[in-house]
């Protein structure tokens, strides 16, 4: 008996406990719902980080919205008349106190003549000097340039991607107080996949093209300021201002050229506009057209600078027709100021479709033509074409603007958006006589 307690004791205590046995069913649908919630709880987070961070963002960050770029209007040039009166003496308000003693005439005799011209030695040192001078000066524009480097890839035959990059010149020309707005021919960047800007001191940043004007090939890029360089301090930034290009006498002045007038980045020419007779007619406006004595490339890009530091021509290709493919061309930054502002604002530029010129004093007093916008074309299916305009017609006003050459059509046709309505006013010849008619049209947009 003590044995078989004993036995029966031993047998209890090498009993074994089996475990309950795993529903996999049960546990495969814990973890499939365990996993359903985790993404529909990570969806969740996802879609309110995307609503809600943009907002938290310019709580703590609030971006402030662009300013308007406005350029400064060009001067009007001064006829002889107005010159002339505001040379002559006014009279005096109150009576000087004391008498003014008039300098006595000096006149010099030939001898004397010659013996200070005799003084004035020009030699190899004065020619030096001179382009000394020069050098000088172009350093001092120099900050204002950049070169845009435009970078596109193709793949091959072999299926290797080949990436190429095509450069040009451009010019700061303003901010708005967010970004850095550069003007440059956009030729060799409408199908860039990355664009990069080189400052004066050879420090880089990315650019986009912010607006293009099909037209003239010309684009504004914007930098963010957050993405200038550390040796670009945007609060030390200085801009070039936009000289006239609309003076009579525009040919036989001096001026510079910069950006790349020979086909290479950060070269120079020094020369004179020989012409500013050929007008570049588009579609609603016309551009003058400057040709320098500088010899350049084809490829040519840049600005000319007069020797005031302004801008009066951007560089383009030749429009003349002229046989003289070697010298720079440039289009007058008069008739581009309006264009640029546009541009550099992201605003729209209506279109009407009208190609025109100036009725010249001839025309109104020989054949009674009378002084406004003559209309020499009409695109095809433009607004302009579809409510009625025609060919021969002379613009008098537009928008209530009185219009009295093609350029007061263009300024006024600016200040109106694509979609607007647009009333025209013209003179239609009518047998022997000229008669009034108007004409309302909805603008379309440039391309």
């Amino acid at each position: 008996m003590p044995d078989q307690e004993q036995k029966g004791q031993t047998d209890f205590m090498i009993e074994k406990i089996k475990q309950r046995p795993i529903n996999r069913k049960k546990l495969l649908r814990r973890t499939v719902l365990t996993a359903s919630m985790a993404v529909i709880f990570g969806l969740i987070a996802c879609v309110t980080f995307l609503v809600l961070e943009p907002v938290i963002n310019n709580w703590l960050y609030p971006e402030e919205d662009p300013q308007t770029v406005v350029f400064p209007e060009d001067r009007e040039e001064m006829s002889p008349e107005e010159m002339l009166a505001e040379n002559l003496p006014t009279e005096s308000p109150s009576p000087s106190p004391e008498p003014v003693t008039e300098p006595e005439d000096i006149t010099l005799d030939q001898e004397q003549i010659d013996e200070i011209l005799s003084g004035v030695v020009l030699d190899k040192d004065s020619y030096k000097e001179l382009y000394s001078a020069m050098s000088a000066y172009v350093a001092e524009l120099e900050p204002y340039m950049v070169t845009v480097t435009a970078v596109t890839s193709n793949i091959d035959l072999f299926s290797t991607v080949q990436e190429s990059r095509s450069q040009t010149s451009g010019i700061i020309v303003n901010d708005n107080g967010r970004d850095l707005l550069v003007l440059a021919d956009a030729t060799l960047l409408r199908t860039a996949e990355s664009m990069t800007i080189t400052f004066y001191n050879g420090e880089q940043a990315n650019a986009q093209i912010k607006q293009m004007d099909s037209y003239t090939g010309l684009a504004i890029l914007s930098v963010p300021f957050t993405d200038l360089p550390p040796g670009i301090d945007k609060e030390s930034l200085v801009y070039p201002t936009m000289g006239s290009s609309n003076s009579s006498r525009m040919a036989g002045t001096p001026v510079v050229a910069l950006g790349s007038p020979v086909g290479i980045s950060n070269s120079v020419g020094y020369g004179m506009v020989t012409s500013a007779s050929y007008i570049y007619s588009v579609p609603d406006r016309n551009c003058k057209i400057l040709q320098t004595d500088i010899s350049g490339s084809k490829n040519a890009s840049g600005v000319l600078f007069n020797m005031e530091g302004q801008i009066i021509g951007v560089i383009t290709g030749n429009k003349t027709g002229s046989d003289m493919d070697n010298v720079i061309y440039a289009y007058g930054i008069t008739d581009l100021r309006r264009i640029v502002e546009k541009m550099s604002n992201s605003n729209r530029v209506a279109y009407l479709g009208i190609s025109g010129m100036d009725v010249t004093d001839r025309a109104n007093s020989e054949l009674g033509v009378p002084f406004g916008a003559f209309v020499t074309k009409v695109d095809m299916n433009s607004p302009a074409m579809l409510a009625g305009i025609q060919q021969g017609d002379v613009i008098i006003s537009i928008s209530d603007r009185d219009v009295a050459k093609f350029s007061d059509y263009t300024s006024a046709l600016l200040l109106s958006e694509p979609g607007q309505t647009v009333d025209v006013t013209v003179m239609r010849q009518s047998q022997e006589e000229y008669k009034e008619m108007s004409f309302t049209i909805e603008a379309g947009e440039a391309e």
